[in-house]
């Protein structure tokens, strides 16, 4: 980074074409976003970056341009959503946490895109399931539970530390039915288990996933399939568990073997039992919080990683709850 020319200028030096492509965003959406979010004006001239505004603006520029510096430089698009997390954290005061976690790259998709934890309490959630044999993760939809943990998983089952990875939800109806649905009861309970698969194949890529699943090194199944087994040496990741009995929360937790560990997943705000009905994860999450080994994480609005606006939903129906209350 070079040193301020002029009062009210500021110049980054860029370390190659791609990292000022990644920086700028298509159309230079990129430099619009931080336009918008700091005051300052962004102007990309070759290798260049120059930032113009007043002392503060600059400041803040410079720090969120920064803070995304390990997406930029490895030619990585920087998205909405890492620019308003790295704005959030310079705002609260948590730069060096959330420098910490931009910097944690877990593992590469098949696009080619590093993945890594995108909020600082991302970082804490992958973290927790690094150290704990069993991990809860709590939190709306779009914050990355199910897939950090699967992101983990397949990376463990690479480095040769487990032997198998589990994937399972329960089965619950959320306004469909499925007894009307076609198939054999595999095929009913598919349509459940899609977002499992999604998350594989953009890991491994189809091909490789199907032939893990093949050799059951992976399997997806519904929850009812876990009851009366040990699972030994897995990654076993039980997902949407907001949806589970307090019953079938017992039996799974009781699955766990030797050399394995556990992630539960789940959104306490969508769940789909019978109304009065207890969820087994709100209560196991409860019970279990302060248990040695175990890690509670609950993650909110501010770890949305999708589309803006998934954030802005959630808060909005987090409101109406309140109001019901």
């Amino acid at each position: 980074m070079s040193e301020a020319t002029t009062e009210g200028r500021f110049c980054i030096d860029l370390p190659d074409s791609d990292a000022a492509t990644a920086l700028a965003g298509t159309g230079q959406s990129t430099l619009h976003r931080l336009e918008n979010l700091t005051g300052a004006a962004f102007a990309l001239r070759g290798l260049q970056l120059e930032i113009k505004g007043n002392s503060y603006q600059l400041e803040k520029a410079a720090a969120i341009v920064e803070l995304v510096r390990p997406i930029w430089e490895e030619g990585q698009i920087v998205s909405p959503v890492d620019l308003h997390a790295a704005a959030k954290a310079l705002d609260n005061g948590k730069k060096n946490d959330h420098a910490k976690s931009t910097n944690k790259v877990l593992a590469r998709s098949q696009r080619g895109n590093l993945l890594r934890p995108r909020t600082i309490r991302q970082k804490f959630y992958v973290e927790a399931m690094e150290k704990s044999d069993l991990t809860f993760a709590l939190g709306p939809a779009g914050t990355g539970k199910t897939f950090l943990a699967t992101v983990l998983a397949v990376r463990m089952l690479t480095e040769r530390k487990i032997e198998k990875i589990i994937l399972t939800r329960p089965a619950v109806e959320a306004g469909e039915r499925l007894g009307f649905l076609p198939g054999d009861l595999q095929q009913k309970v598919d349509p459940y288990l899609r977002p499992l698969y999604d998350s594989l194949h953009s890991l491994l890529g189809q091909e490789k996933t199907n032939l893990l699943l093949e050799k059951n090194v992976i399997e997806v199944a519904p929850l009812a399939y876990m009851r009366g087994r040990t699972l030994e040496e897995s990654f076993v990741i039980l997902d949407e568990a907001q949806n589970t009995t307090p019953a079938q929360m017992r039996m799974v937790l009781t699955r766990l073997g030797e050399r394995s560990r556990m992630v539960v997943t789940g959104d306490i705000t969508q769940v789909d039992l019978p109304y009065g009905q207890m969820s087994g994860l709100i209560e196991a999450a409860d019970l279990l919080e302060k248990v040695d080994g175990i890690s509670v994480c609950r993650l909110t609005s501010a770890d949305v990683v999708r589309h803006p606006l998934v954030q802005s939903v959630v808060d909005a129906y987090a409101e109406l709850d309140k109001k019901r209350r």
